[in-house]
């Protein structure tokens, strides 16, 4: 795929997911990263472009009626009421630092946006700090990938990497929504 598509491609699952999709765009970047850090690298930029894109628009959905979005997160697999909550206290009690637990957590991005806008924190200071909050998470997966695939790329071939980055992914999401299903 031509890096424009590739970029245009991280832009858009960015945004999806940073909206209604449930799939993390780390799904796509460590997929490019098997093949080219560099340009993992640069479609993480574009990830987090399409993630801040899609965190706006929640966010100001959120200022304007949360309420039914809200029913509309809940629908969304693997979140449920507590977990818009615990966000919500996380906010409160730590401020938008509370957007660097999201992702150690297996907190979606999207309730944070539209819990901060409830909360009263405007979208210029939520939308800075979610550039490293989203970034890091980013970096690190596509950084893991590129290291794992430059490693096993000595004794296997890039289909057979391509083989195991799905059966991880799957693996996975597998285990997450099993967890956040038990959870809920």
């Amino acid at each position: 795929m031509k890096p424009s598509r590739t970029n245009a491609l991280a832009a858009l699952w960015g945004l999806a997911e940073a909206t209604l999709f449930f799939i993390v765009p780390d799904v796509l970047l460590s997929w490019i990263a098997l093949r080219s850090f560099k340009r993992a690298m640069w479609a993480c930029l574009w990830a987090l472009l399409g993630a801040l894109i899609g965190g706006a628009l929640i966010w100001y959905v959120g200022l304007v009626n949360a309420d039914p979005l809200r029913e509309v997160f809940v629908s969304i697999p693997a979140i449920n009421e507590g977990m818009l909550h615990n966000v919500r206290d996380q906010l409160q009690n730590s401020g938008l630092v509370a957007l660097f637990i999201g992702p150690l957590v297996g907190t979606p991005y999207k309730l944070y946006a539209i819990e901060a806008a409830q909360l009263g924190y405007g979208l210029f200071i939520f939308l800075l700090i979610s550039i490293p909050a989203r970034l890091m998470r980013f970096v690190i997966v596509t950084a893991v990938s590129a290291a794992a695939s430059r490693v096993l790329n000595r004794f296997v071939g890039i289909r057979t990497l391509q083989v195991l980055h799905v059966c991880v992914w799957a693996a996975f999401y597998s285990w997450y929504f099993y967890v956040m299903s038990s959870s809920g």
